[in-house]
C-alpha cells in the first residue's frame, strides 16, 4: 500500500485578506480580534468566527516587536557538549519558564566568527536580552569585541558568565576559579602527593590562567617550587594521549588536575592503560561535576562549578535588567564559590594523614 502524504498548500489567512472579506480596514480587524469594544459586538463576533474557521493565526513575533516585548531571551554558550553548560542551560530555562520567558539557544563552537554571527541573529529583534559564555581564548588576545556593540547600541540587555571579558561593562556571573585551583591543589597536597601536573584544554582563557594562578598559590603556600614543564596546555588539533604519555615518562607525576570533564574521563583513561592504578599510582581531579564523572572508573574527584546554579542566577540578573529597563542600575558581577566532590579517583585526607 502506498499512503500519500501530499497535502495541497492551502493559502496563508491574513489580517488582510480577513480585512478583504468584510470590507474593512485592517485596524478594524486587529480591534475585533483584540476583544477591543470599539468595534461592535455582532462584527466582533463574526470576524472572529471567521478567523477561527480558517485557522488564522495572529504574528506573535510580528505584534513582539511593535509592543519591543519578544519574552525571549537569548543564551549563547561555545561549546554545546561540555556537561558544565547543559548545566548552566538547565538553570536557566528553569528560571525564564518560571518566570514566564522561552529561550533561544545558540552554540559558537569555540569560533569568534561565529559568535559574531550568532549576537547579529540576535539583535535582530528575536530576543529581549542576552546571556553568553564568550569565546573567551581569541577574545581576550585580540579585544575584538565590535560584535557586542550592536547590542548596546539597541538596548539589549547582556549577561556574562563564567568566560567573560572586561572589555565590555555588563552585569556577569563568574566563577572563583582561583580558589577552585588553589583548592583542588591543596587537597592533592595534603593527601600526600608531591608532583602535581595539570592538563589544560582552555590554556588561552582567563579563567584557565586563575586556575593556574591559584595551584601556583597552593605550591607556594607549602615550599615547593612551580615547575611550568608540568603544565601541558591542549588544543583542538594536539594529541593528547602523545602529549601525557611524553609527561609521564619524563618525570615521577603522582597527582594530575584536569580543566574539563571529558578530558578528565580520557587522561583517566590514558594513565591507566600505560599501567597507573588511580588514585595509588597518580591520583586525579577534574572539573565540571557532570554524570561521566560519576560513572567512569574509579569514579572521579571532581571540582563542582555549581552550573545550574549560575544559570539561575545569571537568567534573574538578565531578566530583572529587562524588567527594569529604563532605571539606571550600576553593573554587578556576582562571584560563585566551587566545592570540592570527593570519589574515588583521589588519597584519602584520612589515610595519608594516618600514615
Amino acid at each position: 500500500m502506498i499512503i500519500n502524504l501530499y497535502f495541497p498548500r492551502m493559502p496563508k489567512m491574513t489580517i488582510k485578506s480577513i480585512a478583504a472579506h468584510f470590507k474593512v480596514s485592517v485596524s478594524t480587524v486587529s480591534k475585533a480580534i483584540n476583544d477591543s469594544h470599539e468595534i461592535s459586538e455582532g462584527l466582533r463576533e463574526s470576524i472572529k468566527k471567521y478567523a477561527r474557521e480558517n485557522h488564522y493565526k495572529p504574528n506573535r513575533m510580528a505584534i513582539n516587536l511593535l509592543k519591543r516585548n519578544t519574552k525571549t531571551l537569548g543564551v549563547v554558550i561555545p561549546n554545546i557538549l561540555n556537561y558544565f553548560f547543559v548545566q548552566v542551560l538547565y538553570g536557566i530555562e528553569q528560571v525564564a519558564d518560571l518566570r514566564g520567558y522561552s529561550i533561544i539557544t545558540c552554540s559558537t563552537n569555540e569560533s569568534l566568527e561565529k559568535e559574531a554571527k550568532v549576537l547579529d541573529f540576535l539583535c535582530s529583534g528575536s530576543v529581549d536580552g542576552v546571556i553568553i559564555s564568550t569565546v573567551a581564548g581569541e577574545m581576550e588576545q585580540s579585544g575584538h569585541v565590535e560584535h557586542f556593540q550592536e547590542l548596546r547600541d539597541k538596548q539589549i540587555p547582556l549577561v556574562m558568565f563564567d568566560r567573560i571579558t572586561e572589555l565590555i561593562e555588563c552585569d556577569k556571573v563568574v566563577v572563583d576559579d582561583f580558589e577552585a585551583g588553589y583548592k583542588a591543589t591543596t587537597y592533592f597536597l595534603e593527601t600526600g602527593c608531591k608532583t602535581v601536573a595539570i592538563v589544560n584544554p582552555i590554556a588561552n582563557s582567563l579563567i584557565g590562567r586563575l586556575r593556574v594562578d591559584g595551584y601556583k598559590k597552593a605550591l607556594q603556600k607549602k615550599g615547593i617550587p612551580f615547575d611550568g614543564k608540568l603544565l601541558l596546555p591542549i588544543g583542538h588539533n594536539d594529541d593528547l594521549e602523545l602529549s601525557l604519555s611524553l609527561s609521564l615518562d619524563f618525570k615521577k607525576i603522582d597527582a594530575i588536575m584536569v580543566f574539563d570533564e571529558i578530558t578528565t574521563v580520557k587522561v583517566m583513561d590514558i594513565v591507566q592503560s600505560k599501567g597507573f592504578r588511580i588514585p595509588e599510582d597518580i591520583a586525579v581531579i577534574g572539573f565540571t561535576n557532570g554524570e561521566l564523572s560519576k560513572y567512569v572508573s574509579p569514579p572521579a574527584t571532581m571540582v563542582s562549578q555549581h552550573g545550574r546554579f549560575i544559570g539561575e542566577t545569571a537568567a534573574n540578573q538578565l531578566i530583572d535588567r529587562i524588567e527594569q529597563k529604563g532605571q539606571l542600575l550600576a553593573f554587578e558581577t556576582k562571584t560563585i564559590k566551587t566545592s570540592l566532590v570527593i570519589r574515588e579517583s583521589t588519597l584519602k585526607l584520612e589515610r595519608y594523614n594516618a600514615g
